[in-house]
Order: C-alpha cells, then structure tokens, then sequence
C-alpha cells in the first residue's frame, strides 16, 4: 500500500480560527493537518448534503414523535379533568344558602393551600408529578 502523494498547500487563517484548529488537534492528539484533510473531504464529499439532511430529518422525527407525545398528554389530562368536573358536579347536591358562605371560606383556604402545594411542586420540577401519578395509580391495582 503506497501513500498518496501529497501537495503542499499554504493558507491563511484568521488568528481565532487558527488557535481553535490548534487547541482541537493538541485535545484530540492528532496533526492539525488531518482535521483540515478531514474537514476538506467531508465538505467537498457529494454525499454530504444527503447526510446533513438525513440527520436533519431524523431529529425532525424526533421532534414530531415528542410533540405528538405531548399532544396526547395533554388531551389526557384535559380528559380527566372534565371527567372529574362532571363527576363532582353530579355528586354534590347544592349548599342551602345558609351553610353557603361558611363553605366558601372553607373553599378558599383549601384553594390557597393548593395553589401553594402546586408551586412547591412545580419549583422541585416534573419528577413530582411523575411520582404524584405513580403513586396514585398503584393504588388503584
């Protein structure tokens, strides 16, 4: 096996350019001669294109499989949620007048501690929810 002969070439960099190309090819421990063979072979390639778009379309997919993910959650969630609504509103007969205001204080101050457990949560991140759901469905197995 012969080596292919080689031109030599003489080129200008811009200083940022040419101290990057060093500190890539002293981290990677190879001459900085192969990463430009290699960034030239990779430009001038005919396939290069069809690999960038092909990598592009991938990662497209992947976004579209996320976002019909999250579709689907959402529409779940605000499934339930109208479920539950329905569900309470047709199981709990009307207050009298009478006991009315004492339940809407009531229905505050459990509003205000919820709102503040549902901070807490949202600060700690998406595991909360995650473990909230956990739970709550091994109970039902």
């Amino acid at each position: 096996m012969s080596a292919r002969p080689k031109i030599k070439q003489t080129w200008r960099l811009a200083a940022d350019l040419a101290r990057q190309l060093a500190d890539h090819a002293r981290s990677r421990r190879v001459t900085q001669v192969a990463i430009v063979e290699a960034a030239l072979a990779s430009f001038l390639s005919p396939d290069g294109a069809d690999r960038l778009e092909a990598a592009v379309s991938r990662r497209l997919d992947r976004l579209t499989r996320q976002a019909d993910r999250l579709e689907w959650h959402v529409e779940l969630s605000n499934e339930t949620l109208a479920l539950f609504i329905r569900f309470w509103l047709t199981s709990n007969a009307p207050l009298p007048d009478t006991a009315r205001a004492a339940a809407q204080a009531m229905g505050k101050e459990r509003w205000e501690r919820f709102v503040e457990s549902l901070n807490r949560r949202m600060e700690i991140g998406a595991e909360a929810g995650q473990g909230t759901v956990a739970r709550r469905s091994k109970a039902f197995d």
